[in-house]
């Protein structure tokens, strides 16, 4: 069989859920299994959400003075926050979360985000993914250059929850795709005996394609059968009451699971809310819900390995301080960041809040960056990870880490 049928092959793999990104990383493939079973989930909200209103800063008049519309009421207040530390509260619709709070495995570093000045959304997610802010060439992804990194596993090790591979996943390393669709589970013709037995017997050698045939078939396999697990499991309970529930149920019994799967990534959509944007209620509260309740089910659905395992929630940018004309926010630039984990010094709002008066923010509009997300990741790969200096340099290249202390 020549490279062109092979190649159809692996549009079919791709259909199915997995993609080898770049033969070198097939063809480097190690059997052994990673002793080091700490695991990262990276989950990016699209659109730039409006950090200011997730986490919100209530002691500030300048807040309520800029958002007379869509400004959450102070803690105690009819629908208002949920205190933190007497200085943030929380928005209610992520009230699921506050358990979480009080535990001390959730924490959120406000101010935080990229220290490119663009207000696009192609480039601000670009350069965030990329993890190189203001260089468009960069060729692949920062958790791409994490798993290179790793000792190898198998070649579920890294997973990204839907059928196009993000920027960030992008590289010579081979990452799984798990599309998020009603027949991500189907069968295709190469789940048929005899077409995989004449595959088998064609690519049974040590070549890269041949390697690349071998992953491709393993992988599929596990993640058909972790799928299998959990609609089992979950037809013995109550629906979840969101895709993302859904999704983050999925995830959660890969990463527990046979697969082994230490790296993930998953992206949310929705968050551009330029209009009707609404306060303790509305389009943007219930998007928040949905969130929240996606994260709990995250956490219930780990278990155990939630002690083991790191959760970064991040957008590509935040929103305007004042609302607009259209009761909603335009595209700004410091955000909020979560930060989840059995192992993180929750129960905290990291980060160097400068205010929200004019004289304090940028370009005298958004709330500015005080703490780049590179530095909060950093934190997750050298504490929670346990990753040498040169191993995040190669992460991050060229780029000097301000270490914070967020885990245990």
């Amino acid at each position: 069989m020549n490279r062109r049928n092979v190649l159809k092959y692996a549009s079919l793999l791709a259909a199915a859920g997995l993609v080898p990104i770049g033969m070198q990383g097939w063809a480097d493939r190690g059997l052994g299994q990673s002793n080091n079973r700490k695991r990262l989930i990276v989950i990016f909200l699209r659109g730039g959400i409006d950090g200011l209103n997730v986490v919100v800063p209530y002691q500030e008049a300048a807040y309520y003075d800029a958002r007379p519309k869509i400004a959450i009421p102070k803690p105690g207040k009819k629908d208002g926050l949920l205190d933190l530390d007497g200085r943030f509260g929380l928005h209610p619709a992520l009230a699921d979360l506050m358990p979480l709070w009080k535990q001390g495995s959730l924490a959120f570093i406000h101010a935080c985000g990229s220290p490119d000045s663009t207000r696009s959304h192609f480039d601000a997610q670009d350069y965030m993914e990329s993890g190189t802010p203001g260089v468009k060439n960069t060729p692949d992804g920062w958790m791409n250059r994490l798993l290179a990194t790793l000792p190898k596993g198998m070649p579920t090790q890294a997973v990204n929850m839907a059928s196009i591979t993000p920027r960030i996943m992008m590289g010579s390393m081979p990452v799984a795709n798990l599309p998020m669709g009603r027949n991500s589970d189907r069968s295709l013709s190469v789940d048929r005996p005899e077409i995989n037995r004449a595959f088998d017997r064609l690519y049974s050698g040590n070549d890269p394609i041949s390697l690349a045939y071998q992953d491709g078939r393993e992988a599929r396999e596990i993640l058909l059968a972790a799928l299998e697990s959990e609609m089992k499991a979950a037809s013995k309970g109550a629906p979840d009451p969101s895709k993302l529930g859904k999704q983050t149920q999925k995830l959660a019994r890969l990463l527990v699971g046979d697969a082994k799967t230490q790296l993930a990534f998953m992206d949310v959509g929705g968050w551009d809310t330029h209009v009707n944007q609404g306060g303790s209620k509305g389009g943007f509260a219930r998007k928040l819900k949905s969130l929240g309740e996606g994260l709990v089910t995250l956490v219930e659905e780990l278990g155990s390995v939630y002690s083991d395992t790191a959760i970064a929630v991040l957008s590509e940018f935040g929103r305007t301080v004042k609302e607009n004309g259209n009761g909603g926010t335009d595209h700004g630039h410091g955000n909020v960041m979560l930060l989840l984990g059995g192992g993180i010094r929750g129960g905290e709002v990291y980060g160097d809040w400068l205010g929200l008066e004019e004289s304090q923010l940028y370009n005298k509009r958004d709330l500015a960056v005080t703490t780049d997300f590179r530095d909060a990741i950093a934190s997750l790969l050298e504490e929670h990870m346990e990753l040498s200096a040169s191993q995040i340099n190669s992460v991050f290249p060229e780029y000097t880490v301000n270490h914070l202390s967020l885990v245990r």
